[in-house]
């Protein structure tokens, strides 16, 4: 891809990461620095994960963030990646987007899994014990979000609920997954769909896009098939600093695979992590930052994923230490891929 012009749009994918030393509140702020530079610098997208009970990631509530962050940048889109709809009422889901939709037209994103985004002992005090919140619901549940979010096709769903009263416009509706299923779900409905590369660790991808594309059934929104794909990335002036500064994010993956839950240690305290023989070679098989290096490098793995898998956006993630370095990371390639 020499010609910049054929590059596709990037977006950016937070968790608000808390690291040692500092608060909830800190990452929070963090993440709302990473928006603002994220809007200056071009990118398209600004998503924020749902996750809960976990001492490293402070975004437990997307529609509360996304606020945040809407109300301190100019023109990128913001949004979920993703709200997890078992943990919620669908019709709690459609009235917190539209009211957000309502304050930010047409810069609102819903990004819907269905993974608890956590253990099951909190995902059982997140649904307490209606049998209406269960994973087998989320088809129905999906499509009552839908209805209530102006999509005729599913209007049945919501008897005489309204969202909001009388409303202009409508947030996007994003299907996320990492398997087959959200591919097949997001296919039937004909919705965009995002594939979660950035943690599959046996990727599907391949399987998962060739269903959704083959399986894609027109919608007024999207009479095509839409594809975005997620990339965790760090760049930095040499390679061997970006390794350096991905050490946190490969000590995180241990931690979630281990059990060993905390905050995000300092690169140095990643360097000097004394590990068993057990632990080096899981953390060996972990690659915790897919892609490490400079700019150019990063750059050029990027075009490999696009080529591969015929996406028509990236989002980028990346867990790191400090903000910092994540607004340089952006910044870095942004001016390489030409945004």
């Amino acid at each position: 891809m020499d010609d910049l012009m054929t590059r596709v749009p990037l977006s950016v994918l937070d968790l608000a990461t808390v690291r040692e030393g500092h608060s909830s509140a800190d990452a929070l702020r963090g993440t709302v620095d990473v928006a603002k530079t994220a809007d200056e610098l071009g990118y398209s997208r600004f998503w924020v994960a749902e996750h809960h009970n976990m001492p490293a990631v402070a975004s437990t509530t997307p529609p509360v963030l996304i606020g945040a962050v809407a109300a301190q940048t100019r023109r990128i889109k913001v949004g979920s990646g993703g709200v997890m709809l078992p943990n919620h009422m669908p019709f709690v889901v459609a009235e917190q987007f539209a009211l957000l939709e309502a304050l930010y037209p047409d810069r609102i994103d819903l990004g819907i899994g269905r993974a608890p985004g956590t253990d099951q002992a909190t995902a059982a005090a997140l649904r307490g014990v209606s049998p209406y919140l269960t994973v087998e619901q989320f088809p129905e549940h999906l499509q009552t979000v839908l209805g209530l979010l102006g999509d005729e096709r599913a209007a049945g769903k919501t008897g005489r609920l309204m969202a909001t009263p009388a409303p202009e416009t409508f947030p996007e509706v994003w299907i996320l997954g990492s398997s087959t299923y959200g591919a097949q779900i997001s296919a039937a409905l004909g919705l965009p769909f995002c594939y979660a590369y950035h943690f599959a660790i046996a990727s599907d991808v391949d399987s998962a896009l060739q269903l959704y594309r083959s399986g894609f059934q027109p919608s007024e929104r999207f009479p095509e098939p839409h594809v975005m794909v997620s990339a965790s990335v760090i760049a930095a002036e040499t390679t061997e600093e970006a390794q350096y500064l991905a050490g946190p994010s490969r000590i995180m993956a241990l931690s979630l695979r281990t059990g060993r839950l905390g905050p995000i240690i300092s690169p140095a305290a990643a360097a000097e992590r004394e590990l068993s023989d057990l632990d080096r070679q899981m953390l060996n098989s972990l690659p915790g930052t897919q892609y490490a290096g400079t700019a150019d490098e990063v750059v050029a793995d990027l075009d490999a994923l696009v080529e591969r898998t015929g996406a028509n956006e990236l989002i980028l993630a990346g867990t790191t230490y400090d903000p910092a370095t994540r607004q340089d990371t952006l910044a870095r390639i942004a001016k390489a891929w030409g945004l």
